[in-house]
């Protein structure tokens, strides 16, 4: 931090007067005698101007705190300072953002789950001269202490919340420290630039257990939606079916029958509507033809229609399997 080119020069200076001195000490002995108090205290102040900083080079981003006789006296910098040896000493400061890696804490959330958080702190020292003096005589290491209290402000802000909000809110988190840092060192003559949670690690089994219950509500959506469609679906079937006639239905009944016939199936099962209308049908050919009952007398006609057609179907089939 001192000028250390300035000071060997001057030291090499001296040095050379030294030698001068010890050559005309050899020449002019008694003059050398004669002022022998004065010789040494000239060595004296060569010895203090080699032992103690007295000119400091400050650079932009560095101050120097001053004391003498043990007491604040000045801030120096930026640029050349002067000390005065033996009666004062500095503190260097330096003005640039300190970056801090605070090391992994376990937290324990407020629904009793154990977590790591990793967090970063970014402070530097303020740019007046007052706060220069307080970042040294209020504090023995603002560093350290920042550090100190981010730990133990994580145990207790992240310790007040449960898992899902500390993962869903670390801004308001981050937010929090930041201001209970800024109140407590409001006296270091420090600036806090930004406090940030880096990571957050969960332990495996809960991960697992949340994913289950994130799959657990996904299936539960699902059968709601399935279950509304269902629902849509026999509504709209419940209001187009009241609209149908007998007739529709009644050909909506042949249908059904006919498909069931083309199948593979050697049994047909009817209505029982369709039982009686049969009945009616078979009877009206024989002797005493009794009359179809009104219900089912528009049916007459399609049942007999299919009737016929079942009955072709099957004589065709009967022809073929006697020429194989």
């Amino acid at each position: 931090m001192a000028a250390a080119s300035f000071k060997y020069l001057v030291f090499l200076f001296l040095i050379a007067l030294i030698a001068f001195g010890a050559y005309a000490l050899f020449v002019f002995k008694d003059t050398v005698l004669s002022n022998a108090v004065w010789i040494a205290a000239f060595l004296v102040f060569v010895w203090i101007i080699y032992k103690y900083d007295f000119i400091l080079q400050l650079l932009d981003y560095q101050r120097a705190v001053i004391y003498r006789f043990g007491k604040v006296n000045r801030v120096g910098g930026p640029g050349w300072a002067w000390v005065w040896p033996i009666i004062e000493h500095y503190d260097p400061v330096d003005l640039r953002v300190k970056t801090i890696d605070v090391p992994k804490q376990h937290v324990v959330t407020k629904d009793g789950i154990e977590i790591t958080v990793d967090a970063i702190v970014y402070l530097k020292v303020k740019k007046d001269n007052q706060s220069v003096v307080n970042s040294v005589i209020e504090v023995e290491d603002y560093v350290q202490a920042s550090q100190l209290f981010i730990v133990s402000s994580l145990r207790d802000v992240i310790g007040s919340v449960p898992l899902s909000d500390a993962i869903s809110s670390i801004d308001v988190i981050n937010a929090k420290i930041k201001e209970n840092l800024a109140q407590v060192s409001k006296d270091w003559g420090i600036a806090i630039e930004s406090i940030e949670i880096s990571d957050i690690e969960i332990p495996e089994t809960i991960l697992q257990a949340m994913h289950d219950e994130k799959a657990a509500v996904q299936q539960k959506l699902a059968r709601m939606e399935r279950a509304l469609a269902q629902k849509a679906e026999i509504d709209a079937v419940r209001e187009a079916t009241s609209k149908l006639d007998e007739k529709a239905l009644a050909y909506y009944y042949i249908k059904a029958i006919e498909g069931m016939a083309n199948s593979k199936g050697s049994k047909v099962f009817f209505p029982s509507e369709f039982t009686r209308l049969a009945q009616s049908f078979a009877d009206s050919t024989g002797a005493k033809k009794p009359a179809v009952p009104a219900t089912l007398a528009p049916y007459k006609n399609l049942l007999k229609t299919y009737v016929d057609s079942a009955v072709k179907k099957s004589s065709v089939a009967k022809k073929k399997k006697k020429k194989k």
